[in-house]
Formats: C-alpha cells, structure tokens, sequence
C-alpha cells in the first residue's frame, strides 16, 4: 500500500500519459485536446507505465520457474490477485481472483462455469451492455427486466420476475453503472432480494469500479455481491487486464472452457486431474503484465480516495446537466432530477434535435478537439428504449444496417468523465455546444461535412490527414 499522499484528485492530471497533448483540426490548427470518451478507455496513468517499465527487467515466467527472475514474478502475480480482491472487499479465503482481458471475457468465463441449462433463468436488464446479455442467450432462458420511467432498473419488475420463476432463476446479473445513462443501479437492495431466494448476483462492474467504492462484502452477508467483473482499460491501466471475483465453488467443480498450460494439477494419458482457482481458470502464460498494471492503477486510485473521486467527477456531470437540460433544442436521457453521487456517474448522454448524433461528435472533434462518442455503445435494446422506437423502426433501422447504410441511424451523444477531467474543460464543452447551436439555421454544417454511409461517421469536406506525422505506422 502507498502511504505517502503524492497524488490528489487535485494534480492526478499531471500524471495522465498525453493529457497536454495537441491534437490537429480544420483549418491546419492544432489545439490540446479535451477527452470525453473514458465510459469506452480511460488513459493510461503515468507512474502505472513506470511501475511497468521498472518490472521489464524482471519480467519472467510465473510459476513452476526456478530462476530468481521467475520466482520474483510468481510472487507478485500472486499478490496481484490478493490486491484485487482487497480493492473490492472479496474476501480472498472464499473468493477465486480470475484474471482475464476484460469485463467481456470474465463474464463469458462465468456464462460457462455456471454449467447452465436451456431451462434454466437468468434475469438480466435491458439496459445492459451487450457482453452482459449476448453470452446468457445460448446457455439459458434469459428474461430481461425492464426500465422505469427514468431509465433505471424497475425493481418492480424485477419482483415479478422472481416470483413468476422461483427457484428456476440460477443468477441475476446486471451492470452496476449505466454505460449510457451513468445510472447506478442498487446493488445491494438486489442482492437482498435475491439472496432471500436463494439466488446469487453478478455485478458487471466495469462502469463503476473506476467512479465508486465497491465492496463485495462478506460471503453470508444478506447483501453481499457474489460475483464481479472488472475491466484495468476502464482502470487507468489499459494493458489487457480484466477480473472476475466468485465463490470458489463455483470454480472447483467441472471443467474450465479453456484448458492447456497452467489449468492443470496432473495429466495422464487417460487422465486430467484439474488445478485449484484460479490457476484452473487461467489457461496459458497469463498476461502478468495486465495483472501489475491493475494492481498499481488500484493502489492509486485508493490513494486518491473513490469518494473524492466521486465528489469530483459529480460536480463536472451536475454542471453540464444544469446548463443544458432546460434547453429546447436539446435531448438529455436518463435520470435528470435525481442528481447525487451515489445515483449517477459521469456519464451523459443527449442529441440535439436538428443535428444527426455522428454529425455532433465529428464537429466537435474535427472544430474543438472535443472526443467524444456517438451510436449505440454497445446497448442496442437500451437506446431503443430511451429513443421511444416501436418494432417496426428498429426493425427498418437494422435492415438499413445490415445492408451497412449508416444513413441517419439512430443514436446519442455521449460525454463520459474521468478522475483527471476538469471544470475548464467542461466549459470549452458548453461554449463548443453553443456554438452548434447558434450556427443550427440553414444548411451551415450539411455544407461542411461528408457522410461516409458504410460507416455512419462525417468528415469535413477537404480536409485529410496524414497520420505518420504523428505516429509512425
């Protein structure tokens, strides 16, 4: 653990790798540029890429090696695994810490370790990104609870659920922030509710853990999480690293879905006699490198302290909800009213009325250095019930994709927050949106920008660039 108080959510923008960096649009200018895209990657934090760059040296196998190299890796990627379990508040005597590449892969692991069959119920939500919805739909019947009237989880429904299906339910899953609306969703009050059944949880942690506090809790805890996945990239340490936290049952019983190098305890030829958790679930040379990038972006955001973070990215999400929520011309999704730290991170979603959603980020990108992103994120079902769309538009907005005309698809806007992001740039965003607004008459930004309809994405007219002037491909 770090003790001494080097970084705040004061100077951690200092410490972000190309924060200052310039970045080149219209005109032949160049400006530095604005990151409002950390929902999809968040930046890489400095002394994370130098707690990386002093291990090189060092780096070896892990496990099973004699040398002082390998023995030395071995034992941090072991403390890796205790690190992130503390991080969460998983208690590491019952708990399994699986590395994996991200939040996708940790909940396809447990779709398959769940030994799931087709009668079976999971109780997922519909406002879920699609890597906690697509990997249940083979396995089980998986019924989709629905949203309320804010955009949230409707526990209500969720009530029903558990009563119409009972003990056929095997697992509740669901994300513990919105990706789209920033929406935190009441882990705890769910959890209760499933545990009173018998039924465990998995939180899909990947837009919370770097915004909020989580704790796991003790394992006979009435409240407590069973299982979690999390994402480094979404972290401040995008180098491949991911997790999923569960009981160590649920990982000692059968057969992992990859099985080679490292999952095993003895091998015949008739024979296969598994390896305990996590090794068992971690098939392969394991990307010790994911695994220290995690655990040093989590001694640091512990150093930071997840409420200040919170209490910091708020006031960023609140001044831009105010300033933008009473205006004619503009859609906001999503709970507005409720705005408290604990119902919401920062992450906003919105479209102008005149304006198609690609359109605005690329004006905003190519006239400001403004990233941010637009579509559908990843939550198709979600957006579709945000926007209001009966069956039939979805049905002619997926025709139109599958024949990859990107021609006016729906969409929104979306401003994601990080730790490092600040109330300046915040107002570079508002001067840039009412500057859109202002120049909205007539055909102003139809005239200047090209749609590439196979993409979806706007291009200002006469304008390319040459990228191996700043990278070399």
């Amino acid at each position: 653990m770090l003790f001494n108080k080097k970084y705040t959510i004061k100077n951690i923008q200092k410490y972000i790798i190309g924060n200052d960096i310039e970045v080149p649009i219209i005109n032949n200018k160049h400006i530095k540029c604005i990151n409002f895209d950390n929902a999809a990657s968040t930046p890489i934090l400095k002394p994370v890429a130098d707690y990386i760059i002093n291990y090189f040296p060092w780096y070896s196998s892990v496990h099973r090696g004699t040398g002082f190299k390998s023995i030395l890796s071995t034992q941090l990627y072991d403390i890796c695994h205790e690190r992130t379990g503390r991080f969460f508040g998983a208690n590491t005597k019952d708990n399994s810490i699986i590395f994996t590449k991200n939040t996708t892969e940790a909940i396809n692991k447990l779709s398959f370790r769940l030994n799931l069959q087709k009668d079976d119920v999971v109780l997922t939500s519909i406002m879920e990104h699609h890597s906690n919805d697509l990997p249940w739909r083979p396995k089980c019947n998986l019924e989709h609870i629905k949203i309320n009237n804010k955009g949230g989880l409707d526990v209500n429904h969720l009530e029903s659920l558990l009563k119409k299906y009972n003990t056929k339910i095997k697992l509740i899953t669901f994300t513990g922030a919105s990706n789209v609306t920033g929406q935190i969703n009441p882990i705890y009050e769910i959890a209760s509710m499933a545990h009173n059944q018998g039924i465990p949880i998995l939180v899909d942690a990947a837009q919370l853990a770097p915004h909020r506090k989580i704790n796991m809790l003790s394992n006979d805890h009435p409240s407590h999480i069973d299982y979690l996945a999390c994402s480094g990239h979404k972290m401040y340490a995008p180098f491949g690293g991911g997790a999923l936290i569960g009981n160590k049952e649920t990982f000692q019983k059968g057969a992992p879905e990859y099985s080679g190098g490292g999952t095993i305890k003895s091998v015949t030829a008739q024979r296969v006699y598994w390896a305990q958790p996590p090794e068992k679930d971690e098939a392969g040379s394991p990307n010790t490198i994911g695994a220290i990038a995690l655990k040093k972006s989590m001694d640091i955001l512990d150093e930071l302290n997840m409420d200040e973070i919170a209490k910091h990215e708020f006031a960023l999400t609140n001044k831009i909800i105010k300033n933008l929520k009473d205006n004619p011309k503009i859609i906001l999704y999503g709970d507005l009213y409720s705005l408290s730290p604990d119902k919401r991170v920062g992450v906003i979603t919105f479209n102008i009325k005149e304006l198609n959603h690609a359109l605005v980020s690329a004006i905003l990108s190519y006239e400001y250095g403004i990233a941010v992103r637009s579509g559908c994120f990843c939550a198709h079902p979600y957006i579709h019930e945000l926007l209001g769309l009966n069956t039939h538009k979805i049905y002619m907005q997926q025709k139109q994709i599958l024949h990859s005309n990107f021609y006016n698809v729906v969409g929104m806007v979306r401003v994601s927050f990080g730790m490092y992001n600040s109330l300046k740039e915040v107002d570079s965003f508002l001067s840039a949106i009412n500057d859109i607004l202002h120049n909205l008459k007539g055909d102003y930004y139809k005239k200047r920008y090209l749609l590439d309809r196979k993409t979806g994405s706007y291009f200002p007219k006469d304008y390319s660039i040459d990228f191996n002037k700043y990278f070399e491909f």
